[in-house]
């Protein structure tokens, strides 16, 4: 069986949480996990050249087939999500130069896929990895079981994906689909 190896992001303009992941036989091995520190870096432009090239060195040292990496979310604060997305596009922009595939999940996705809850925790995200893989490192930072999570939910996502055959896309396409349903 082949071995897969699976590089998790959870982007951010003050710290990067990266993550590596072997699968071979269905078995879950973080290689390694990390932060790249970004905050004592003034200029927010060097902050996107230090994503770049750190993503790059991932990749050149671990060879990763595919990049899982964590959607931006909407806060209050734009320019809190501009940032985020900047770090998140120099990631991918990181991926897609060494020809790598890149998926991005939500972030209650990853937390629905590790916890069974969209809205768990970054201890209850930490804490199901360590009773579901074999974790044999202790956590550097929550951005890097962050990361970690992302990797692991691809994994069980591009294991079971959920079919989006059939799947009414309006309310009119869906009582069409579902006539039995309508009351009169």
């Amino acid at each position: 069986m082949e071995q897969r190896v699976i590089l998790g992001i959870d982007p951010g303009s003050n710290q990067m949480g990266w993550a590596i992941l072997s699968v071979e036989q269905k078995r879950l091995r973080p290689v390694e996990i990390g932060v790249l520190e970004l905050s004592k870096i003034k200029d927010p432009f060097i902050r996107l050249e230090r994503i770049f090239n750190e993503v790059c060195n991932l990749i050149v040292t671990y060879a990763p087939g595919e990049l899982a990496v964590e959607a931006p979310f909407y806060g209050k604060n734009v320019q809190s999500m501009l940032k985020l997305g900047r770090a998140q596009g120099m990631a991918i922009a990181a991926a897609l130069a060494h020809k790598i595939a890149v998926f991005e999940y939500a972030p209650r996705k990853v937390k629905l896929s590790i916890t069974g809850r969209g809205a768990a925790s970054k201890e209850q995200v930490a804490n199901m990895l360590h009773k579901t893989i074999e974790m044999v490192m202790a956590p550097v930072k929550w951005d890097a079981t962050d990361a970690l999570a992302v990797a692991v939910c691809h994994y069980y996502q591009s294991q079971n994906p959920v079919k989006e055959k059939g799947v009414a896309k309006t309310w009119e396409a869906f009582l069409s689909q579902h006539p039995h349903r309508i009351k009169k």
